[in-house]
């Protein structure tokens, strides 16, 4: 999806107790400002529900052209079990790894394509090419879009200093990059069409909003 974001840490007398979940620190995520350049990142705050993102704007080396991208994965909506589809068309669904929402605060939402797109359901199954629009919004918050193929073109060409290639685009934090982009992926994982979760730390998928069509035989 969009956009990343800190926030500051403020200190407290008061105890707690060792059941109690600490929110992830998103910033463990981050690449360095060594890799790439002072206050590189910057914060917003999603008013749907008070998540603030980091964010970063990447320039490729090759095109010159420059995009403003989440440097996390966006986490919104009412979390639903792996094993059901995202059926409710009049709010927001998430799938949190393991059904565990932790994982989600931790790594993000996941999320079927019609869910991402703030389509309807239905168009996981059908086609709804004539409701996809141009700069498509979807479930991101106010000001942002969809990331796109030519997104990722643009965050695959930063300065590669040192060669990392795609490991550049992944985050040091559980999914052996180097970030030396400071898109800072982390693996997600997946949610298979069974319910069941795989690849937390491993793997991450991207859905793009347009459609394909699948080949087939007689």
């Amino acid at each position: 999806s969009s956009a990343k974001s800190s926030s500051s840490v403020s200190s407290s007398s008061a105890k707690s107790s060792s059941s109690e979940y600490v929110p992830f620190d998103h910033s463990q995520t981050l690449a360095g400002a060594y890799k790439v350049g002072e206050n590189a990142y910057k914060q917003f705050t999603d008013t749907r529900n008070g998540r603030s993102y980091y964010y970063i704007t990447i320039t490729s080396d090759y095109s010159g052209k420059s995009v403003t991208v989440m440097a996390e994965n966006l986490n919104i909506g009412k979390m639903v079990p792996g094993a059901e589809n995202q059926n409710d068309d009049n709010e927001i669904e998430r799938y949190c790894y393991n059904n565990d929402t932790t994982k989600c605060d931790e790594f993000g939402g996941l999320y079927q394509w019609a869910e991402m797109m703030q389509l309807p359901s239905r168009c996981n199954t059908e086609s709804c090419a004539d409701l996809i629009q141009e700069n498509h919004k979807g479930i991101c918050p106010d000001g942002w879009r969809l990331f796109t193929y030519d997104d990722y073109e643009i965050v695959r060409g930063y300065k590669d200093e040192d060669g990392d290639g795609i490991k550049g685009l992944r985050s040091t934090y559980g999914f052996s990059g180097t970030n030396a982009s400071g898109f800072s992926l982390t693996g997600a994982g997946i949610r298979s069409d069974n319910g069941s979760f795989n690849g937390l730390k491993e793997k991450i998928f991207f859905f793009r909003p347009n459609e394909y069509k699948a080949d087939s035989t007689a």
